[in-house]
C-alpha cells in the first residue's frame, strides 16, 4: 500500500539542530519502518551505532530504512572506508561523490613497458597515454554537495562522519521521491524511480539495472559486520513487489545495446573500440577473428583502468591504442561493450592469452588501496562473468579467471614489464562468492593442495610504493598473502628470477606473494607455518589454524617424468614448428627462466593444444589460425601461470 502523506522538504540546519530533531521524532516513527534496527538501552553499544544511525535518518527524511540500508550496502556494503573515497571520489556508506577532491592523478598502468598485444610477429606497441580528465563532472559524481545543501551538514562531515553520511544518503533519496511527485511513502516498493535515480545514472537500462540490485538485495536481506567494527542487518522481505512503472516518469535516456554480448540483468552500451587502418601498413586497435568457431575462448581476464570513466572511453575509442571488451563503472555498475568476443582485443600482453580470452577493465586505481571499489560494480561484473563463462565455457576458477597480474610474460625479456593490476586490494573472494564459486576446503590435511583464502578484512599486509615518494601504503584489508623463504617472518623474501631484481615489498612488486583462489601444492608444514611449490622454490607462509590463509584442497598436479631432473616452463603455448603452413612464418617456443625440478608439484589448470593466431594484416585474407600435435598443461606455477610440455611431465592426484 502507498501512503497518501506527503512530509514537508527538510529545511538546511546545523548539524546540532539535526540531531536534537532526531532525537524527538525517531522514537515515534522508528518500528512501522521494515528493517527497523533493534532497541538501543540506555548504554548503547558502539557496534550498533551505525544501524541506528539509519534509523534515526530514516525516521528523519521518511524513508523506509530497509530501502535506505539495501542502497547503502549495494554501495558500500555499509562500509565506511575511514572516510577515504572511492575510485570515484564516493565517501561512507552512502558512497556521497565529491569527485573534484577525489579523482587520482596517477598514470595509467599502460605507460610500463608492457605490449599490450604481445605478439612478437609484429613490432612492440607501447601506447604510454595518461587518461585526460574532464574539466566538468558529471551529477554522478557530485551527489555530496547537493547532500550538504538539503541537510545543512558540512561537506567535510559527510565525507568523514558515517553518521552523517548516512543522513545525506536519506535526504537525497527522499528529494527523488520528491522530484519524482511520488509520496514520502512508508512502503518500501514505493521507492524504485527514487532508487534508480539514486544511481546518478542517465540512462533508463543503468538506472533499473541498479534499483533492480537494490531491490534484490531487500528481497534477500544482508548482516555484517562492517570494516568499523559495526554490526549492521537488514530483514529479508522475499514477497517484495516494486512499482517499476515509477521509472517511465524519471526522464532518462534510452540506449540502444546494439547487439552487445551481455546478460539481461546487467545495463549495457556498445561504445566500439575502432578497427581503423592508418599511417605506414598500420592498424589497430584490435584484430578481427572468428571466435570462439576458429578457436576457443578459455580465459576472462580481470583488468582495473588506473583512469576515470570518462577519460578511458575516449581512449579505447583511439585506433592508435590498445582495447579490451569491456569496461565496467564504479558508480552504478553500466557495463560498455568495445570489442565483439569474436575478435581479438589487444588488452593481456601476451599474444597467446588475447587471442583466447575476453579483457575486462574496472574503473579503478590499483595503487590507492583505499580507492575502493562499489558493491555496484562487483556484482555487475560477476553477473557478465557469468554470462560469458556460460556462452564460452570458461570455467570459474582462478586458472581461468585471470587477473593481468597472473597472465604470464610470453618470454624472459617480457617478464619485467608485464602489469600488475587488479593488484593485491581487489576482493577476489568475495567476486567468487557473487559468481556463485566460494572457495572452500575441499580436502583434509592429506589433500596435498591448499587453496589460498585469507581473511580479506583482517588481512593487512604492509606495501609501499602507493604514493610518489614510495611510502608505506595505507593499511588496507587485501586478499594477497606474503611468502618466505623460511617459516620465519624475519627470513628473507621469495625471489622471482625472471624479474630480475631483489623482492621488496612495493605494490606492483609480485615476487613474493600469493592472491586469493590461486592452489599450490604443499610442500611442507611447520607449526603455523605451511610451505608451497612456487616458482621452483619452497615458499614458505602463516598460516595458523586459528587464522587461516589458506584451506585444504584437492585435484591434479604436474610433476617431471621420471628420469627427468626438471623440465622447461613457457610463457605461451605455442605450436611446434612443423605444424606452420606455408606463410606463416613459425613462432620460438622458447622457455622462461624458470625450471619445474623433480620431486616439485603444480597445480594444473587445464591441458590446452599448441596454438598460434596470425594476424598481422589489416584485411583478414592471411590471417591463420595454427594447431599443433604437442599439448600444454596449464599451470600455478608463481603468481603468475604458465605453462609445460604435457610430454615433459606426468598428471597425477595432489593426495599421498
Amino acid at each position: 500500500m502507498r501512503g497518501s502523506a506527503t512530509a514537508p522538504r527538510p529545511v538546511p540546519r546545523s548539524r546540532r539542530t539535526r540531531r536534537t530533531a532526531v532525537a524527538v521524532t525517531s522514537a515515534a516513527v522508528l518500528f512501522p519502518l521494515l528493517g527497523a534496527a533493534p532497541s538501543q538501552s540506555a548504554t548503547e553499544s558502539s557496534a550498533g551505532r551505525l544501524q541506528h544511525a539509519f534509523a534515526s535518518a530514516a525516521a528523519e527524511y521518511h524513508v523506509p530504512q530497509s530501502v535506505l540500508l539495501a542502497v547503502s550496502y549495494l554501495q558500500s556494503r555499509w562500509d565506511a572506508h575511514a572516510g577515504v573515497p572511492s575510485v570515484t571520489g564516493g565517501y561512507g556508506p552512502m558512497h556521497l561523490t565529491d569527485a573534484r577532491t577525489a579523482l587520482a592523478t596517477v598514470p595509467h598502468h599502460s605507460e610500463g613497458t608492457e605490449d599490450a598485444r604481445g605478439d612478437g610477429a609484429r613490432a612492440a606497441l607501447h601506447p604510454g597515454t595518461r587518461i585526460p580528465v574532464d574539466a566538468a563532472l558529471p551529477a554522478r559524481l557530485k551527489t555530496l554537495p547537493k547532500a550538504a545543501e538539503l541537510t545543512g551538514i558540512p561537506a567535510g562531515e559527510l565525507r568523514t562522519d558515517p553518521e552523517a553520511n548516512v543522513a545525506g544518503g536519506a535526504a537525497l533519496l527522499a528529494a527523488a521521491q520528491r522530484d519524482l511527485g511520488e509520496p514520502l511513502s512508508a512502503d518500501p516498493a514505493a521507492w524504485y524511480g527514487a532508487v534508480a535515480r539514486f544511481s546518478g545514472a542517465d540512462d533508463t537500462a543503468t538506472a533499473a539495472a541498479y534499483a533492480n540490485d537494490v531491490y534484490d538485495v531487500l528481497r534477500t536481506g544482508e548482516e555484517r559486520a562492517t570494516d568499523g567494527g559495526q554490526l549492521v542487518a537488514l530483514a529479508a522481505q522475499p514477497d517484495l513487489n516494486p512499482d517499476t512503472a515509477q521509472l517511465k516518469r524519471a526522464g532518462l535516456r534510452t540506449v540502444s545495446d546494439d547487439g552487445t554480448e551481455c546478460p539481461k540483468t546487467v545495463s549495457c552500451e556498445w561504445i566500439p573500440a575502432p578497427y581503423a587502418e592508418f599511417g605506414d601498413n598500420d592498424y589497430g586497435n584490435h584484430d578481427l577473428g572468428d571466435r570462439p568457431v576458429s578457436q576457443s575462448i578459455k580465459y576472462i581476464v580481470i583488468h582495473d583502468t588506473e583512469g576515470t570513466w570518462d577519460g578511458v572511453l575516449k581512449l579505447v575509442q583511439d585506433p592508435t591504442y590498445v582495447s579490451w571488451n569491456y569496461t565496467v563503472r564504479s558508480t552504478d555498475g553500466l557495463i560498455a561493450q568495445h570489442v565483439k568476443a569474436k575478435d581479438v582485443a589487444w588488452h593481456a600482453g601476451n599474444w597467446y592469452v588475447n587471442a583466447k580470452s575476453v579483457g575486462i577493465e574496472h574503473e579503478g586505481f590499483l595503487a590507492q588501496p583505499d580507492a575502493w571499489y562499489t558493491e555496484a560494480m562487483y556484482r555487475s561484473s560477476a553477473r557478465l562473468v557469468r554470462y560469458l563463462s556460460k556462452r564460452y565455457g570458461v570455467p570459474l576458477d582462478r586458472q581461468h579467471i585471470l587477473g593481468h597480474d597472473t597472465v604470464p610474460g610470453p618470454t624472459t625479456s617480457t617478464i619485467p614489464g608485464m602489469h600488475t593490476d587488479p593488484g593485491p586490494y581487489w576482493d577476489w573472494r568475495h567476486y567468487f562468492e557473487l559468481l556463485g564459486r566460494p572457495f572452500e576446503r575441499t580436502a583434509g590435511k592429506k589433500g596435498g593442495l591448499v587453496t589460498i583464502r585469507p581473511d580479506y578484512g583482517a588481512n593487512q599486509p604492509m606495501y609501499t610504493g602507493c604514493t610518489a615518494k614510495g611510502e608505506p601504503c595505507a593499511a588496507h584489508g587485501s586478499g594477497e598473502v606474503r611468502l618466505y623463504s623460511d617459516h620465519d617472518e624475519n627470513s628473507a623474501l621469495i625471489t622471482d628470477v625472471g624479474l630480475g631484481t631483489a623482492p621488496t615489498t612495493g605494490v606492483n612488486d609480485l615476487s613474493s606473494r600469493v592472491s586469493t583462489g590461486q592452489q599450490y601444492a604443499v610442500a611442507d608444514r611447520w607449526g603455523d607455518w605451511t610451505a608451497i611449490w612456487y616458482l621452483g622454490q619452497k615458499a614458505w607462509f602463516r598460516n595458523p589454524e586459528g587464522e587461516p590463509s589458506a584451506v585444504n584442497a584437492f585435484g591434479l598436479v604436474v610433476t617431471p617424468k621420471d628420469g627427468l631432473s626438471g623440465v622447461p616452463v613457457y610463457g605461451r603455448a605455442y605450436p611446434e614448428k612443423e605444424a606452420y603452413p606455408a606463410g606463416v612464418p613459425a613462432q620460438s617456443v622458447s622457455p622462461l627462466p624458470y625450471t619445474l625440478s623433480a620431486g616439485q608439484r603444480y597445480v594444473v589448470g587445464d591441458v590446452v593444444p599448441g596454438e598460434y593466431y596470425y594476424a598481422v594484416t589489416f584485411t583478414t585474407d592471411s590471417h591463420r589460425v595454427v594447431v599443433g600435435k604437442d599439448l600444454y598443461y596449464e599451470i600455478q606455477f608463481g603468481h603468475r601461470v604458465a605453462f609445460v610440455r604435457a610430454a615433459d611431465v606426468t598428471v597425477r592426484p595432489s593426495a599421498g
